[in-house]
């Protein structure tokens, strides 16, 4: 959430990141901000006068009621009852343009990056790495649902969507055999290197209630699009960013135990409304599916070296499963409502001929640390909000379309690449 102090000093700054974003009727939504904080700063100045007034005359009261001057002081009280209604009036007018201007704050996504690039759609993201050969096939390679009918043993697939749509609906998987290992393999091999990164495990709960989805930007902004269990009022989470960032919410960290690095395995829930056609065939687009989060908090000064950083192990991760694979910056009408620079990974997808988005690397500034009232104390003992920054490191599902289409060989089975075979225990998918 943006803090009406920075857009009431930086019109024109927000004005231009809004408009990169292609946020609507943005001039008018940042005036009435401004407006609102006008009038609450003014209620608050006036409602701390009244307080004064009374504060003096009930002392004022209590010198006349010494000196028997009781008329005088009857005189007084009556003041003092005036001064007390007044300024209850103005801590309910106070209070009601407080959330007023909250409603209005939590309306606008976060500022863009200087280096963001202009454009609407996915079309207009840069490209800004490609690394790794695209595999050629063999005659009669498969997308990996129909691969996956081939795999196995007494031709039962090891991924069955029609098994997971009896249990529960489309989108919800089951995963068998060598597949369900290889799923548990990838969980244990991204954790390890998380680890190795400096990334603290941490195991939470994968529903959150609302207090923490607003904290992270989730709610109001994608509410359609996250499971609600109406009775207790919780949400399943969409990432393990939602429950990890908000082990801070309402903490003032240490400088020294800055920055805060952990990574989670979680499962991830989102109703993906809307969805439909090719392009979410299979593994591709899911309700349910795992993911390794990785989180930091860090300085304002650091944060964009943290972001590198994590882009960095992302690139390592891919680079061991021997994945081909590019990044993208993502341009102002592509990013998320939170986010001030994203970098998008894709990995070649050879049985589709396509790329598929398989992690998102974020920096959200103090965007989510003024919601979830994040800190930090300089060395001149002044509090200062901290940022926030996530990334998929990885999500499964495409990783695991993209290890069984890239590594069919002629015989028809699929090669494992070589650090996940210590994990899930064979080199080979008949």
């Amino acid at each position: 959430m943006l803090q009406p102090i920075f857009i009431r000093d930086n019109r024109d700054l927000t004005l231009a990141g809004l408009k990169k974003k292609h946020f609507k009727d943005a001039e008018q939504a940042v005036d009435r901000i401004i407006e609102l904080d006008r009038l609450r700063r003014e209620t608050q100045q006036e409602l701390d006068a009244v307080l004064t007034q009374s504060n003096a005359k009930a002392k004022e009261i209590g010198g006349l009621m010494k000196e028997g001057k009781k008329a005088e002081a009857e005189l007084a009280k009556g003041e003092t009852a005036a001064l007390k209604e007044r300024s209850k009036q103005l801590e309910e007018q106070h209070k009601e343009i407080e959330q007023t201007l909250l409603e209005e704050l939590v309306k606008l996504p976060n500022l863009p990056h200087e280096s963001v690039p202009e454009g609407r759609t996915a079309e207009d993201n840069v490209n800004i790495l490609e690394q790794g050969a695209k595999p050629v096939l063999p005659a009669g390679a498969l997308p990996h649902w129909e691969l996956i009918k081939k795999l196995g043993k007494n031709l039962a697939p090891i991924i069955d969507f029609e098994l997971g749509n009896k249990i529960t609906g489309a989108g919800f998987p089951v995963y068998k055999g060598k597949a369900a290992r290889l799923q548990r393999a990838m969980i244990a091999f991204f954790l390890d290197e998380a680890g190795k990164a400096g990334y603290t495990e941490v195991q939470t709960p994968i529903v959150v209630n609302a207090e923490s989805g607003f904290a992270t930007g989730q709610l109001p902004d994608k509410e359609g699009q996250m499971y609600h269990d109406a009775q207790d009022d919780l949400y399943l989470i969409p990432t393990a960013e939602v429950p990890v960032t908000n082990l801070y919410r309402d903490v003032i960290v240490p400088e020294a135990d800055l920055p805060v690095k952990h990574a989670a395995y979680t499962p991830c829930f989102r109703r993906e409304a809307g969805s439909w056609g090719a392009h979410v065939r299979g593994l591709n687009r899911l309700h349910q599916f795992d993911k390794i989060e990785i989180v930091q908090i860090n300085k304002p000064e650091e944060s964009y070296n943290a972001l590198e950083e994590m882009v960095g192990h992302v690139k390592g991760l891919l680079e061991k499963l021997e994945l081909p694979y590019r990044i993208l910056r993502l341009c102002g009408g592509d990013m998320g409502f939170t986010s001030a620079l994203t970098y998008d990974f894709e990995v070649w997808s050879a049985g589709q001929e396509r790329w598929l988005e398989c992690s998102s690397v974020s920096n959200f500034e103090t965007y989510q640390a003024n919601r979830l009232k994040l800190r930090f104390k300089t060395a001149d003992k002044k509090t200062q909000l901290l940022h926030t920054l996530n990334g998929s490191a990885l999500a499964l599902p495409r990783i695991l379309a993209a290890l069984l289409e890239n590594n069919q060989q002629a015989d028809g089975t699929v090669r494992i690449p070589a650090v996940l075979v210590p994990y899930c225990g064979f080199d080979v998918i008949e």
